[in-house]
């Protein structure tokens, strides 16, 4: 399958109703696309931010393919928390081993969009990855 479109977002408005609409820091990277329309590949849960990541082409680390096996993916929810799925046991047990954990922090592969609205991510320093065996370097410079 094809990446979606990514077309500039005016950040000027608000996100169109039904919309969903998520920025990726520090990338700066804002995306929108209609709430229930993008397809799922198997990179994490299906509306999760990974699965957002990855159909935008926006690298988010996930050693383990997205099946919370590890902490690659852990990015901190800076706005939107009240639209995502709350943490599951699978999810908490798995967080106890990341470093830096937030009270805002959530796996990128596990954190699913529930509603459309505004969502904005943080991937902290420390777990900003850009060069991983076997997929192109996405980060600054790339």
């Amino acid at each position: 399958m094809s990446e979606m479109k990514s077309e500039e977002v005016d950040l000027s408005k608000p996100a169109g109703e039904g919309m969903v609409r998520v920025t990726f820091l520090p990338q700066g990277r804002t995306v929108e696309f209609p709430f229930g329309s993008l397809p799922y590949e198997g990179h994490g849960e299906p509306m999760s931010f990974l699965d957002v990541a990855e159909n935008f082409d926006i690298f988010l680390d996930h050693a383990c393919g997205g099946v919370c096996a590890c902490t690659t993916c852990h990015l901190w929810v800076k706005e939107g928390a009240q639209g995502i799925s709350e943490a599951e046991d699978k999810e908490l047990d798995r967080m106890e081993t990341a470093a830096d954990v937030q009270l805002n922090s959530r796996l990128g592969c596990q954190a699913i969009i529930e509603k459309p609205g505004t969502y904005v991510v943080e991937i902290p320093k420390w777990n900003r990855n850009y060069v991983q065996e076997g997929k192109p370097a996405h980060g600054p410079g790339a």
